[in-house]
């Protein structure tokens, strides 16, 4: 794309040589601060669209496929939702069980195709959020960011009250008696039961 189309964001080599760090806080799975200072969401995308744009975050250029059923090539500047995407997924990473992440990433393309398509007040999407809301009354804490030249780097999180990582267990060394290795061997044999019982099939015809 042509650089006179850009609007919002710098060219990446033209971001400045300094690196920025800003610190977003998330209450029940919103942002509510930028830096320490409360702020309502659009606000903070507000102030994150210009920060984000000055160190040449949020370029897209891609092919998509309309709903009508034709590609086109589209050219976006999401700044401030680029920073707020890799926040979010930084304070989830900590604080959401596995099975439930899964689930919620497994989701999100058809949330997504939905309000894309404008059924944003039907039924499935309405039943969709209900589910997500839920998903995110544990996701609290905070968030550091790095901004430099078109990058978004987590460079720190925490929940003082909603973290499942706890690092006297999450280590290869000491854990605590959390885990024995000797269980490794009944997992591994039950996993692969279903594979085994396939394979012995097969070998029979």
């Amino acid at each position: 794309a042509e650089e006179s189309m850009w609007r919002w964001t710098v060219s990446p080599e033209k971001a400045p040589d300094a690196a920025e760090y800003i610190d977003i806080e998330y209450v029940n799975g919103d942002p509510v601060s930028l830096n320490g200072e409360a702020m309502k969401a659009h606000e903070l995308l507000a102030h994150l669209n210009i920060m984000g744009g000055k160190h040449g975050i949020g370029r897209l250029d891609l092919v998509e496929n309309r709903y009508v059923g034709m590609k086109s090539r589209g050219c976006y500047e999401t700044p401030g939702g680029t920073i707020m995407l890799k926040a979010h997924r930084a304070i989830e990473s900590i604080t959401l069980d596995r099975e439930v992440a899964h689930l919620k990433d497994d989701l999100m393309p058809r949330y997504a195709s939905l309000i894309y398509n404008g059924y944003w007040w039907s039924p499935e999407r309405v039943a969709l959020q209900t589910l997500i809301d839920h998903t995110q009354h544990c996701v609290n804490g905070w968030v550091r960011l790095k901004l430099y030249k078109g990058n978004v780097i987590v460079v720190g999180r925490d929940s003082k009250t909603n973290s499942l990582f706890d690092s006297t267990i999450a280590t290869f060394e000491d854990d605590k008696g959390a885990y024995d290795q000797k269980d490794a061997g009944g997992f591994i044999k039950l996993n692969a039961l279903r594979m085994r019982i396939a394979a012995n099939l097969k070998n029979r015809k």
